[in-house]
């Protein structure tokens, strides 16, 4: 059986690559950000900071099993109730879009609550994408496997 091709992210590509994130959607401005774990609440901690957004809210979503296949429709373990969200510029944030039918999910119950949906990931995967949409920002395009530092032990 033959290895993917891996991206293996240091903590210091990490850093650099939220920076360039960060530099990406600066100019606009949010009233919250909505981090989807759990492989968003790294990134979304570190872009928080640079941002200076003091609101942050969790979106656990269940979409793929331990082995990483996907299943038929996401499970909400935990979402902002709607008055959190309504008629505020939400910034969702995950480490990356790979079919993007989890990110899809959450920017769906999002608009459901009314708010105004912009979204960032780190790595964006265009071949792997099942969904309509793209990433309003991201900073790498790739069709590898990504291995982030805070991810390793897997």
């Amino acid at each position: 059986m033959i290895e993917p091709v891996k991206d293996v992210v240091s903590w210091s590509d990490l850093d650099r690559l939220v920076g360039a994130l960060a530099a990406r959607v600066r100019p606009e401005r949010y009233d919250v950000l909505l981090a989807i774990t759990r492989g968003g609440l790294v990134p979304a901690g570190m872009l928080a900071y640079r941002l200076g957004i003091r609101n942050i809210l969790i979106a656990a979503v269940a979409f793929y099993d331990d082995e990483g296949q996907p299943g038929e429709q996401p499970t909400f373990l935990q979402f902002p109730a709607d008055p959190l969200l309504h008629g505020l510029r939400v910034l969702i944030v995950d480490e990356v879009w790979d079919t993007g039918t989890t990110i899809e999910a959450v920017i769906q119950r999002v608009r459901q609550a009314g708010g105004i949906v912009t979204t960032a990931v780190l790595h964006y995967k265009p071949a792997h994408s099942r969904v309509p949409s793209t990433p309003d920002h991201h900073v790498v395009e790739t069709d590898r496997w990504v291995v982030y530092p805070f991810k390793a032990g897997r």
